[in-house]
């Protein structure tokens, strides 16, 4: 069978049509068109339905997508790794990272890895949605408390934990009463708050007076003294140190976990290898205190 024009079927069978994928990879189309016409006369099986609407994989092309596309990939990683030395990093390195993470520690973590591994091309994008590993192309994915998922691979690398801070000016409510508070996502009239002191749990409410997308916009308005907020510990260390803000309470419910993910089918190649073992150096314990260094004072 021609590797090539199985390749070919694999990248069309994967974006969903001959001109998605020839934009997604500089393919001519007509030459992708060609190519698994041609795999198609010489399995004798038909593995597209065109019809106006696009193409659509036959049972018999989705089986052979689903058995052929880990192998491929397999392929081309263990080809990429033997031609730049083995173990030498180098190549492009896709990674997918939270919103929070990129923004306190991700830009100086990479500039770091540039710096030790000036052959690897790393591209990093932020979001916080489930990406798709393989339709997108990612290497590497990094997320907070991901679902369970059969495909993936990977390792806690931090640990971190939310409190209930506010300005020093603002008191906590007297009971019956509510307090202001910034939040993140969607307002509520009002809602209560569990957290856990120093010496009891206790529960308040609170009014949302603002909604942001960003938890550093949500700490920002906190400084400002507008209201109360939710944030992790090591986004607000420096501030509770400086008296900037005080910490109310604890938050109740599960800690806040940092995931590296990967494939589990592909080999792990040595530019992701070497960004695992970067991260690694940074945060030798995974411990909230370890990431507030990343965070600007």
């Amino acid at each position: 069978m021609d590797l090539l024009a199985l390749a070919d079927f694999n990248l069309v069978a994967r974006h969903e049509g001959f001109g998605r994928a020839a934009r997604a990879t500089g393919r001519p189309k007509a030459t992708l068109s060609r190519r698994v016409t041609e795999l198609e006369a010489r399995l004798d099986l038909r593995l597209f339905e065109r019809g106006g609407r696009g193409l659509k994989l036959t049972e018999e092309g989705r089986a052979l997508y689903e058995r052929t596309g880990a192998l491929l990939t397999d392929l081309e990683e263990t080809a990429s790794a033997i031609a730049s030395g083995g173990n030498r990093p180098r190549g492009r390195l896709r990674i997918s990272a939270p919103l929070l993470f990129s923004q306190t520690a991700m830009g100086k973590l990479a500039a770091g890895f540039a710096l030790k591994h000036p052959e690897v091309r790393l591209e990093v994008t932020t979001e916080d949605r489930a990406v798709d590993m393989v339709e997108e192309a990612y290497d590497l994915v990094i997320r907070v408390n991901p679902e369970p998922d059969e495909s993936l691979v990977g390792r806690v690398f931090l640990r971190d934990r939310l409190l209930v801070v506010a300005s020093p000016d603002l008191k906590p409510p007297a009971e019956g009463s509510s307090v202001p508070a910034i939040v993140r996502g969607a307002v509520r009239s009002e809602e209560t708050w569990t957290m856990t002191t120093d010496k009891e749990e206790v529960s308040i409410s609170v009014t949302p007076m603002l909604s942001l997308s960003s938890l550093v916009m949500v700490r920002d308005a906190v400084r400002m003294g507008v209201g109360v907020g939710r944030l992790p510990i090591s986004l607000v260390s420096h501030d509770l140190d400086a008296g900037r803000l005080v910490r109310w309470g604890d938050v109740e419910g599960p800690e806040i976990a940092l995931w590296t993910l990967y494939p589990s089918r592909r080999l792990l190649s040595a530019r992701v290898s070497a960004f695992l073992d970067h991260l690694r150096e940074a945060f030798p314990n995974g411990t909230p205190d370890e990431l507030a260094r990343f965070v600007d004072r």
